[in-house]
């Protein structure tokens, strides 16, 4: 089984995987123990590729235990009587940081595991999930079985970029993701929003449902707002010279937008001295 890509793990978050779109939840509890266990009976898998662990965010995130807690149980299998990590080394590891004896694990038999695994890729390759559904069953391979996006790819016959494509999905807000789901909106049309800004997300979402909108009708909203800006700052840029040149000229601040040219005074007596200036 292959280790995480850096970049892969960066992209999913263990803490984005969300129950309510998790198609193997039943299966997950059949197939698992969930256990407190003490810190010091888990060791690493030795067989892990992943060996350097940033520091600052290892600190950052038992910043976070601290105050909330583990979030996400790390997953184990038992083996010469310690356990394994088979997913979650590093929250094991800001646990240590943080101070705590125990932290909350799934165990698993090999046994299990596979059958599990099998479980997952096989809702995977369902065509009446929706792409959250999906996208959390992706991420599952991935935290609780170190698949990289390739992984998985290969597993559910489908391309290493449409995978990462799905699993960015889970970086929407929650509300979001919901609204997709409700709407049974596209993977297609949700696409383009996950690079943008809340605030643009939650602007263009109800554009999206009310007026029924494709997903090339999304990227040439994008496409028609960027060349905008553009050409806005263009013509900023294009003035901006000459702005300089009336402000020391008339010693005022002076700002050039459209067709419009703008000195602005502090105050009565400079007002006076501009009129002046330009009479």
């Amino acid at each position: 089984m292959k280790g995480l890509g850096r970049g892969f793990e960066s992209l999913i978050p263990t803490e984005l995987i969300d129950d309510e779109f998790d198609p193997t939840a039943t299966e997950d509890k059949k197939e698992s123990k969930l256990k407190e266990l003490k810190l010091d009976d888990i060791v690493r898998d030795e067989d892990q590729p992943r060996r350097e662990f940033n520091q600052e965010a290892l600190d950052a995130l038992a910043a976070s235990i601290k105050e909330h807690g583990v979030l996400q149980p790390i997953v184990v299998t038992k083996e010469d009587g310690k356990y394994k990590i088979v997913a979650g080394e590093r929250r094991w590891r800001a646990a240590r940081i943080a101070g705590l004896e125990k932290i909350p694990a799934i165990i698993r038999s090999l046994d299990s595991q596979n059958r599990l695994e099998l479980s997952i890729i096989e809702n995977a390759q369902r065509e009446d999930l929706n792409a959250i559904e999906l996208a959390t069953a992706y991420a599952k391979l991935k935290t609780q079985f170190n698949l990289s996006a390739e992984d998985i790819a290969a597993k559910v016959g489908k391309s290493e970029q449409t995978v990462q494509n799905t699993l960015r999905l889970l970086t929407l807000p929650e509300d979001v993701k919901k609204t997709m789901v409700k709407e049974k909106l596209t993977e297609g049309v949700m696409r383009p929003l996950v690079s943008r800004d809340e605030k643009t997300i939650r602007k263009v979402l109800p554009k999206i449902i009310k007026e029924g909108w494709t997903a090339r009708r999304v990227e040439r909203y994008f496409a028609e707002t960027t060349k905008k800006s553009s050409s806005a700052a263009l013509k900023r840029d294009a003035y901006r010279k000459d702005e300089d040149k009336l402000t020391v000229k008339y010693n005022v601040v002076t700002r050039i937008s459209g067709r419009s040219l703008t000195f602005k005074c502090k105050n009565d007596s400079e007002l006076k001295e501009l009129v002046k200036k330009l009479s």
